[in-house]
């Protein structure tokens, strides 16, 4: 089986958004647009690894994006888009790849089942390149007087509209980028391959992998997702006993105190919750599961472990987690000071925006093992989207 490796070119600016920061970070569906596709290319089956090729100044967006993801580390990109991908080539020499999938990290709604083509295309071919047919009717403009008029009809058989992922095998590629390197600036991959003799095969496409340019491209992405997917709700309960300690850890927040939660694992109610709930929105059963308490290998285990391990399950399904709620049961120790931290991390671990996840804390009024300060409670709610299947 080929060593197939997909780079995803991410070093541009993307200034016709007219946006605060580069398409590739702004949000969509709660997650980055980036990270839809390198979700995708990690969880297929066929790609061995995956790099991204980033403007060096953004590294702080970049890590924010792809926290949780299994990715080879960055590499910095050029002035021009086929500099950053000659320095992505360059930078995957040590990691041996036969083929090798070069796309757009703006093109979020990439499948398997383009990615299936186009390498199996490789399988007899020096390059693959993914497009579809131009059915529009296409026109010349002619400009009079300041005025742009409808001029002839081009006539569009046998044109295509490339997109990507565009596929090559490795080292013709990198030896093409090499000797284009000097030369003037080609608009795609498949250019700089066909400029040293390559043949370059048309794999059929589909119109949802359109790349994000404009503003109406971002909400016509915001549709599409929305129609493709169905949303599910789950919810999670936990409780621990508290004892002699000196400090209760919750939501992977350490709050100094005079005792500490019992559990297994680090004990976590918080997470232990929340883990559940998002399993439970999914069908994939519980923590206990999982993360059997009889397993040595949890004894004192970090709570984020069992949370990022449902998220991948979600993102591994083709999903995202929409929203999630945790409500801490408690008379002390006081939560509020550190809510705003407790829902940084969990977003963080979860790779969603810090506006997707509230944290919440309420007394029993005294009443109960919680109220006579026996124990910490807690539910969470967690709403996920997941693709519809046919």
């Amino acid at each position: 089986m080929p060593r197939v490796i997909a780079l995803i070119v991410a070093a541009g600016s993307g200034t016709r958004m007219g946006k605060d920061m580069p398409k590739q970070y702004l949000p969509l569906g709660g997650k980055t647009v980036l990270r839809h596709s390198l979700e995708t290319f990690r969880r297929h089956p066929r790609i061995s690894a995956v790099r991204v090729v980033i403007n060096d100044a953004l590294r702080d967006l970049y890590d924010a994006s792809v926290v949780g993801l299994d990715l080879l580390a960055p590499v910095a990109g050029g002035q021009r888009r086929q500099d950053s991908v000659r320095l992505g080539l360059e930078s995957l020499v040590a990691e041996r790849p036969d083929l090798v999938l070069i796309h757009d990290a703006a093109r979020p709604f990439i499948d398997d089942a383009t990615i299936d083509r186009t390498i199996e295309t490789l399988g007899l071919h020096d390059g693959a390149l993914v497009a579809v047919p131009v059915v529009d009717t296409l026109k010349r403009e002619t400009v009079a007087a300041g005025v742009t008029f409808s001029g002839a009809t081009v006539d569009r058989s046998g044109l295509w509209r490339a997109q990507t992922p565009q596929g090559f095998r490795f080292a013709p590629l990198l030896a093409a980028h090499r000797q284009a390197a000097a030369g003037p600036e080609m608009t795609d991959d498949a250019a700089v391959a066909e400029a040293a003799g390559m043949k370059v095969v048309l794999v059929t496409g589909h119109e949802n992998n359109f790349k994000i340019t404009a503003p109406a491209d971002l909400e016509r992405a915001e549709r599409l997702m929305s129609e493709q997917m169905e949303y599910r709700t789950g919810n999670g309960f936990d409780v621990h006993r508290l004892i002699a300690g000196d400090g209760v850890i919750m939501c992977g927040v350490t709050i100094p105190y005079h005792q500490k939660l019992e559990g297994h694992s680090d004990a976590d109610v918080g997470m232990h919750a929340l883990t559940d709930a998002i399993l439970g929105a999914i069908g994939a059963g519980d923590i206990g599961q999982h993360f059997p308490p009889s397993d040595p290998q949890w004894r004192g285990a970090a709570s984020w472990k069992f949370l990022a391990h449902a998220a991948r399950l979600v993102a591994d399904k083709g999903g995202r987690i929409a929203h999630c709620d945790v409500t801490l049961i408690c008379e002390k120790p006081k939560v509020g000071p550190h809510r705003a931290a407790m829902q940084a991390k969990l977003a963080e671990i979860l790779g969603i925006a810090p506006d997707r996840v509230s944290v919440k804390a309420t007394t029993t009024e005294q009443l109960g093992f919680t109220g006579r300060g026996e124990g910490i409670a807690a539910q969470a709610t967690a709403t996920v989207a997941l693709p519809i299947k046919a």
